[in-house]
């Protein structure tokens, strides 16, 4: 087994770099212009009168340094190193390497790390260390896992540091799973002892692959490993059980680190609190921050919002006020969505005074809060105060837009438009412009009374100043000009919305394609289909199944086709219904070719039809010779569902034979005769040969040498 895997990394890493060795014949050369070449032979020329006379490894290395093409330094190195004077050293290689890592250039990197390591030239464990650290601070992991697997080659070991270097370089570089798992087992492989973050970098590894319960697994081991978890192992674990939302699984982790007395450091509390605050963990969000409290850390601004929000959602609210407080008192402002928070929980219990005087005691300015406390105002059914209150608030500054657009809403959700008319227009003598919120509300409140021309009308003006509608504003408009019979209209508003990459809910898209097919727009519907699905809209089958019923009724099967493929083509998953759909609607228009491919298609992904339909395809199969196409899937239908009928029987056995296929008749007459059936006159004279004597002979030699002993052989003895 271990030859196996020793096997397999080094046929990975001779993937990883081809050993390209350095020495080309002149045919493989690339041609290279003269002037380049009589260039670089003049520098090359130059390089190596000036070593002649002083051929020394520091010498060799300052050169080697100052020439800019690499190529060329290589070539000085090569002649250097053919010279009486041996100046292959630690110094020179590894000067020779750093140049060919700057430009990549890791065939012949290759090749010079293979000879320094049969060299064996002195200092050689302590160059390659360092050549190690030096590619890794340049982010060159791919070359320092290289010089790693020529170190162990060698049986050299390299640093731990080195080693834990490369492995956290390549979890950055994100070199995925089987190139960081090749560098670990070198690292094993050179003896190098893993310790706590070796194998931390092994468990996020793991993690980030999807592999959590192996990472667990290791994470079991560490102690034959002799190592201890630290607090960054916990993170690592309990992150990734969070992300894969097994966050039960992480609290029982965090206790497990408890009990083992493993201290959290800062990067634990700032990355554990967010996720337990997330799934609700109320309890050890308040114990992580006892213990932040213990270890003398402060909360950031971050995380005291965090631990805000998770303690109001909790109806905690007392404890959230306590923590805003220390929040103050420590030196940080609270951002906006604390108050939020804070005066949502005030309102959930309808405490909207205390709410009020809890933003008056803080001296807030944020217009989110105050807008958070109008809308359970006017969720509450309090309008009147949430006017007097939005003019009070406006006077000291403290509202935006959409403060005036939630009351505005309400009104016109209420069906009271003279209001809501009357407030846009003080909100805009008091400067605040209509917008998409404002419109939406006024067009929503039309269409809800019936008032499609106003409707309209509004939408003239949103149009006019290049403005857009809400999804839901936009959608009711749409339903409302085609209730109206308005679909011209209805297709100008959509097509003005998809440009502005707005969306129809399924209702609406249906009644506007419903309307433009019943009007004689087929093939606008199908062009609107189209635009809905690039902005985002999702057609359900009954949207698809309007156009193709409009489609057959035109007599436009082609477009039956294209549209079907269409929908195969833009990922829709086809049901039951759906399939049922589509073949009664191709078997009564006699697409049967169609129907055949699109029936094989259904039972292959393991559904079958209704009776209704099942009993009409074959009836169509059979009358258009096409039962050879489908004798498969039908066989499936009849062994899975059994829906199927003496009538059935005689028309597929009777048809199949018709069409040569004698041997997948043989098949359901051995079915048909098992359920006690027999063949009715019509397809018994065709078994026994009233059809032509030599035919019969065939059918019968097909049922004597199928099985000798089957159900068939016995029948037709009987019949002769």
């Amino acid at each position: 087994m271990a030859l196996k895997v020793v096997s397999r990394i080094r046929s990975a890493r001779w993937r990883l770099v081809p050993a390209k060795l350095m020495y080309h014949s002149c045919s493989d050369m690339p041609a290279v212009p003269a002037s380049e070449d009589t260039e670089s032979s003049s520098e090359f020329d130059s390089a190596v009168r000036s070593l002649k006379n002083n051929l020394q490894p520091e010498r060799l290395a300052r050169v080697i340094d100052s020439i800019s093409d690499s190529s060329l330094a290589l070539r000085v190195f090569r002649w250097a190193s053919h010279q009486r004077y041996s100046v292959r050293t630690v110094g020179t290689y590894s000067c020779m390497i750093s140049k060919l890592t700057a430009v990549q250039n890791r065939d012949d990197m290759d090749s010079l790390l293979g000879e320094m390591v049969r060299l064996k030239v002195p200092a050689l464990e302590q160059s390659l260390n360092e050549l190690v650290h030096s590619l890794r601070s340049k982010n060159q992991f791919d070359e320092a896992l290289l010089v790693m697997q020529h170190a162990t080659s060698a049986k050299l070991k390299l640093s731990l540091s080195a080693c834990n270097g490369l492995l956290h370089g390549l979890l950055m570089q994100g070199s995925g799973l089987q190139l960081f798992m090749l560098a670990y087992m070198e690292i094993l492989k050179s003896g190098v002892l893993p310790d706590v973050e070796t194998l931390n970098w092994l468990i996020q590894a793991l993690c980030e692959s999807g592999r959590v319960d192996l990472a667990l697994i290791q994470f079991d081991r560490m102690s034959k490993k002799r190592c201890s978890p630290n607090s960054h192992t916990f993170e690592i674990l309990i992150m990734a059980l969070c992300s894969h939302s097994r966050a039960d699984e992480a609290v029982e982790l965090f206790y497990k680190m408890l009990q083992l007395r493993c201290n959290p450091d800062s990067s634990f509390y700032a990355q554990v609190m967010p996720l337990f605050c997330k799934f609700s963990k109320v309890k050890e969000v308040i114990m992580l921050h006892q213990m932040m409290i213990e270890d003398s850390l402060q909360l950031d601004v971050h995380l005291y919002s965090v631990l805000i929000r998770c303690l109001c959602e909790s109806q905690l609210l007392d404890d959230a006020i306590m923590i805003l407080n220390k929040m103050i008192a420590s030196g940080h402002a609270p951002m906006a969505g604390a108050y939020v928070d804070i005066v949502d929980c005030y309102c959930t219990s309808a405490k909207f005074h205390k709410a009020l005087s809890f933003l008056e005691e803080n001296d807030v300015t944020e217009s989110e809060p105050y807008n958070v406390l109008l809308r359970w105002l006017c969720m509450n059914g309090r309008l009147q105060d949430s006017v007097s209150y939005l003019e009070k608030w406006h006077n000291r500054g403290l509202v935006d837009s959409e403060s005036w657009n939630i009351v505005v809403t309400h009104f016109c959700n209420e069906g009271n438009i003279r209001r809501a008319s009357e407030l846009i227009g003080r909100m805009i003598v008091c400067s605040f412009a209509p917008d998409e919120g404002t419109y939406s509300a006024i067009i929503s409140c039309y269409c809800r009374l019936g008032l499609y021309i106003d409707a309209l009308g509004m939408f003239r003006r949103v149009r006019a100043s290049n403005s857009s509608l809400t999804s839901e504003s936009f959608s009711q408009l749409v339903e409302i000009l085609c209730h109206t019979k308005r679909i011209q209209e209805a297709i100008g508003v959509f097509k003005y919305h998809h440009r502005e990459g707005c969306t129809l809910t399924n209702k609406s898209l249906d009644m506007l394609i419903q309307g433009s097919c019943l009007s004689g727009r087929v093939q606008e519907a199908v062009r609107l289909r189209s635009l809905a699905v690039c902005t985002g809209t999702y057609c359900t089958f009954h949207t698809y199944d309007i156009i193709i019923q409009a489609l057959l009724h035109l007599k436009k099967e082609k477009g039956v086709l294209v549209l079907f493929a269409q929908m195969l083509m833009e990922g829709f998953l086809l049901d039951g219904y759906a399939y049922n759909s589509l073949l009664r609607s191709l078997l009564t228009k006699e697409i049967i070719f169609e129907a055949a491919i699109l029936f094989n298609r259904m039972v292959n992904q393991g559904l079958v039809p209704d009776q209704e339909t099942f009993e009409l395809l074959v009836d169509d199969m059979a009358l258009f010779s096409l039962l050879n196409m489908v004798a498969q899937s039908l066989l499936k239908v009849i062994n899975t569902s059994g829906m199927v009928s003496p009538r059935i029987y005689n028309i597929i056995i009777y048809g199949l034979i018709k069409e040569g296929c004698k041997n997948e008749a043989c098949k359901f007459l051995d079915q048909m005769l098992e359920k006690g059936w027999v063949p009715d006159s019509k397809t018994h004279q065709v078994l026994v040969g009233n059809i032509g004597g030599e035919e019969a002979r065939g059918v019968g030699q097909v049922y004597q040498t199928a099985d000798d002993d089957n159900v068939s052989s016995i029948l037709l003895e009987g019949l002769h």
